[in-house]
């Protein structure tokens, strides 16, 4: 079957993006023709990035409390109304099936945000262990247009063009609603590029006015697009592990370090078991940074040697544009899961790192 097109395919493609699949059926934009450039970018202006192709999975009923509380390991009970929180989805054996963002729209609706290419994955598991509940599940990936604006001008950007919602006073993982001229569209602090960001809810077909709105104005503030393999690279320099690279279901949050997300004491959900005893049991190899010595990215499966012998795998390795190296990211043995260990690969040099390469601190998340 041909795949499928975002709301802003069109107007991505006559901005020179280069479009390919990125999952669960779709295409979107992979580059803008220079990846470095759009990755600086966004980390000295504002950049925009069409995530509409991640999946939006409705879920509403006097039991959808109970349903999204039993598929995700954090704690969907706590949150109020107008939170957003990360969450991984996890099979009966503790692995990891996604890693995603649950919305709390009011006391008996959450919105959850899948990755893409675990779209259908996620919601046939909803769906799934919706039977029997008071709870309905339905897939609106298709109704919903995603941009995400990133950057430490985002929120100046945005304020000017949603001036009926106050973006200072919103704080990371919490949304709000305003009005993009005549269109309504829900406004999250959210992202993974490390940056002051916002992602955008709008509906499909009210899309282009958004996007457009978005590229006229955002011209005063050194707005331009990014787009998949960008967002990689931003995400490699913050150390933020991403699904089917990083994790899948044959590893738990324990092996990934989101093991902190997992709220044991709100009662049983998926998983839970498996993961107490993975607990209690500990893991023999932990996800870490390497800066590498050379210049080329390692391939992705190339072997991390310490002392002779093999010590792990690389996940994914590219360029750290905005700190001037190679970056890695690999799973190795624990013991040498230390920050600075020497470690080689592909008989190039790398060093361990346990902390973002990029503001360890946060600082600019915190805008």
């Amino acid at each position: 079957m041909p795949l499928r097109r975002t709301p802003f395919y069109a107007l991505a493609s006559a901005y020179g993006a280069q479009m390919g699949p990125v999952g669960g059926g779709f295409m979107s934009a992979h580059h803008y023709g220079d990846v470095k450039a759009e990755h600086l970018n966004t980390r000295t202006h504002v950049g925009v990035q069409d995530l509409s192709t991640m999946g939006k999975i409705d879920v509403k009923g006097p039991e959808a409390e109970a349903l999204v509380n039993h598929l995700i390991v954090n704690d969907a009970a706590a949150m109020k109304v107008g939170a957003a929180r990360y969450a991984s989805v996890c099979a009966p054996d503790g692995g990891v099936m996604d890693d995603l963002t649950v919305f709390r729209l009011a006391e008996e609706h959450f919105l959850i945000v899948s990755g893409s290419r675990n779209r259908l994955k996620i919601r046939d598991w909803a769906m799934q262990h919706a039977q029997g509940r008071r709870a309905y599940v339905t897939d609106i990936t298709a109704a919903i247009a995603f941009p995400t604006v990133q950057g430490p001008k985002s929120r100046a950007l945005l304020q000017r063009l949603i001036p009926d919602a106050d973006l200072t006073a919103l704080k990371r993982w919490s949304f709000t609603w305003g009005h993009f001229g005549e269109t309504r569209v829900m406004i999250s602090r959210t992202g993974v590029t490390g940056e002051l960001g916002f992602e955008l809810f709008v509906p499909s077909d009210e899309a282009a006015e958004v996007w457009n709105g978005l590229l006229t104005v955002g011209g005063a503030y050194g707005l331009r697009p990014y787009g998949v393999q960008a967002m990689f690279t931003l995400g490699l320099e913050k150390l933020y592990p991403a699904h089917g690279i990083d994790m899948d279901e044959t590893v738990t949050p324990f092996h990934v370090g989101t093991d902190a997300f997992i709220k044991f004491d709100k009662g049983d959900f998926i998983g839970r078991e498996a993961l107490l005893r993975v607990r209690d049991q500990g893991v023999a190899t932990a996800w870490v940074g390497l800066l590498m010595k050379g210049e080329v990215p390692a391939t992705e499966g190339a072997l991390v040697m310490a002392d002779g012998r093999k010590v792990g795998h690389v996940t994914y390795s590219d360029h750290g544009y905005s700190v001037g190296a190679v970056l890695a990211s690999a799973h190795i043995e624990k013991g040498y899961a230390v920050e600075g260990a020497e470690v080689t690969v592909g008989g190039v040099k790398a060093r361990v790192a346990r902390k973002a390469f990029f503001d360890p601190e946060g600082a600019r998340l915190r805008g």
